[in-house]
């Protein structure tokens, strides 16, 4: 089953990195427009047929990252949620037509490597397909408070700060989101009515409007290197440790945890080295707009 959750995890990822690919080809496509015409605009993205192939491809991303979910470890299937940044610049060149310099290449090697690294030396295993309500108050309270701070702090943060700072409460959402979705499908062996009768699948959708939301903020306060390795390695770490508390998942620890926190790192750097890849940060030939 960790197999399968594995394969579901980045079969996600790939649906999610292609979806951004193709939706902002459709974008490019359209070119930019003045601010008067934006509606026009939206009405213009839902008629490519790129973009509408994008939405759905984003649709079963999202299906295959449920069924990750329901069959495998939450601290297994976030963590591997992360390659999505690798897997957008990779779809993102051969779309565009922009090949990676070497530094990005070697970016490539580390994020996957790092990853890999964490998740075998870490070995997530066990745990339980639901959690306890009142875990899930105390942890709901937590939650809230961090991403309050993290949130009321920002404002008084300049660009890059606040993107990273905003970042970080975006990925605290997203995580937070997996979890419930993870609760919600849990139930699911008792039938569609106990799924509908609680409150978790309702909490996943809000929630994850929210973290949406607050992603477009991060997006728009600074740039992508300064928000990206803030939800990627937020993401992938809350959801450990939301694994471990709510869920009871087993994390291997001890010596091990040296070499994790250096796979970890490694992971920070091939992020961070991603995010400043000229093909997000430079124009295309001709001045074209970067994607």
């Amino acid at each position: 089953m960790m197999a399968l959750s594995i394969c579901l995890a980045l079969l996600a990822a790939i649906g999610n990195a292609g979806a951004s690919v193709l939706q902002r080809r459709a974008a490019a496509d359209i070119g930019p427009g003045r601010p008067q015409a934006r509606s026009s605009a939206v009405g213009a993205l839902l008629r490519q047929r790129v973009w509408m192939w994008g939405a759905a491809l984003l649709g079963l991303s999202g299906i295959c990252q449920a069924l990750a979910l329901a069959t495998g470890p939450l601290a297994v299937v976030q963590p591997v949620m992360s390659s999505e940044l690798l897997f957008t610049l990779v779809l993102g060149g051969v779309v565009f037509r922009r090949r990676p310099d070497r530094r990005t290449q070697l970016a490539f090697a580390a994020m996957a490597v790092g990853l890999a690294g964490f998740l075998a030396l870490a070995a997530p295993t066990g745990g339980r397909s639901t959690a306890p309500a009142a875990e899930w108050l105390w942890t709901g309270v937590c939650v809230a408070a961090t991403v309050g701070l993290l949130i009321a702090v920002s404002v008084r943060l300049p660009s890059a700060p606040r993107a990273a700072v905003v970042g970080t409460a975006t990925a605290i959402g997203f995580a937070l989101t997996a979890a419930l979705m993870k609760d919600a499908l849990g139930r699911l062996p008792d039938g569609v009515g106990a799924l509908l009768s609680t409150w978790q699948p309702y909490a996943a959708v809000v929630l994850g409007l929210g973290s949406f939301v607050l992603l477009q903020v991060a997006l728009r306060a600074g740039s992508l290197a300064a928000s990206q390795p803030a939800l990627t390695l937020g993401d992938a770490l809350l959801s450990v440790v939301l694994g471990v508390v709510l869920f009871e998942e087993h994390v291997q620890l001890g010596i091990r945890a040296v070499f994790e926190v250096f796979a970890l790192g490694l992971l920070f750097w091939g992020c961070l080295q991603l995010a400043r890849s000229p093909l997000v940060t430079e124009g295309g030939e001709g001045g074209a707009e970067k994607w």
